[in-house]
């Protein structure tokens, strides 16, 4: 595999990825409703019910909806992620994840071009929120615009990696609500996303603290939250990028199509 070789499929996949997502409208719309809705409609309920305490990286107290932003744009990186999954089932239902992985490059790339190419959308959605937000009020440093970029892309490829493990265990699409469902609501909201999971030890919920403390969603959400504030989470990346690293080999020897072969034929491996 040369360079130009590796790029030049690249530039394909997420050509592909980004043009097809150009023709879905309502994508982008639905993608930025959710966080939205709670951004508004949840924060605004809440507002003088949960107080946030002064904790890092803030250095003074803050509005709920400060506090809930970065989860949320967790939440859009989640979802995308989750999207990119049913796409990959969808494309082997319809035989295209046949054809792109005959390609003569080597299936971890091919797998990564397709990673790459929803992290960039998942990028994109992110930043459309953090404009919704500014819109209604949330204060973001004029600096954490761009530190956040990389805490935003790291998120991606996790959530991303962790969706295309997903797809090689759904097998069909009428099945993947289910697992959807069973994937992101657990991760989200056994988070920090919502509220700081001190609150969770202070009010007695040991075991959903542990859990949050090893939900690798929880750490994603930190590492955005330290970078909007210009301000670097070793823990939290190191956790993000481990993880990411990880559901991304499990996926690659999914796709191993000898072992999928093996499966069907009932052959022992």
């Amino acid at each position: 595999m040369t360079p130009a070789h590796a790029l030049l499929a690249l530039n394909a996949v997420a050509g592909r990825e980004v043009a097809k997502f150009c023709r879905q409208y309502g994508r982008l719309f639905s993608s930025l409703v959710r966080p939205s809705l709670w951004l508004i409609v949840f924060a605004a309920g809440f507002q003088n019910v949960f107080g946030v305490a002064i904790i890092p990286p803030y250095d003074t107290y803050i509005e709920y909806r400060v506090y809930i932003a970065p989860g949320l744009l967790g939440m859009v990186l989640l979802f995308n992620g989750m999207q990119s999954s049913l796409a990959m089932v969808y494309d082997r239902e319809m035989g295209m994840m046949r054809l792109l992985l005959t390609a003569p490059l080597p299936r971890w790339w091919l797998l990564f071009c397709k990673l790459a190419a929803g992290t960039l959308l998942s990028v994109l959605q992110a930043y459309a929120f953090l404009l919704v937000a500014a819109a209604f009020g949330v204060e973001i440093p004029a600096g954490g615009w761009l530190a956040v970029l990389p805490a935003l892309a790291a998120g991606g490829l996790m959530l991303g990696a962790l969706g295309l493990l997903l797809s090689v265990y759904v097998k069909q699409l009428e099945n993947f609500a289910g697992t959807m469902n069973f994937v992101i609501f657990p991760m989200f909201f056994i988070s920090s996303a919502l509220y700081p999971l001190w609150k969770l030890r202070e009010s007695g919920a040991e075991i959903v603290w542990h859990i949050a403390q090893w939900n690798p969603f929880t750490h994603a959400v930190e590492l955005i939250r330290y970078a909007l504030y210009g301000r670097f989470e070793p823990l939290a990346c190191t956790v993000v990028l481990g993880s990411a690293a990880l559901f991304f080999i499990a996926a690659t020897l999914g796709y191993d199509p000898q072992r999928g072969l093996l499966k069907r034929s009932g052959r022992p491996g």
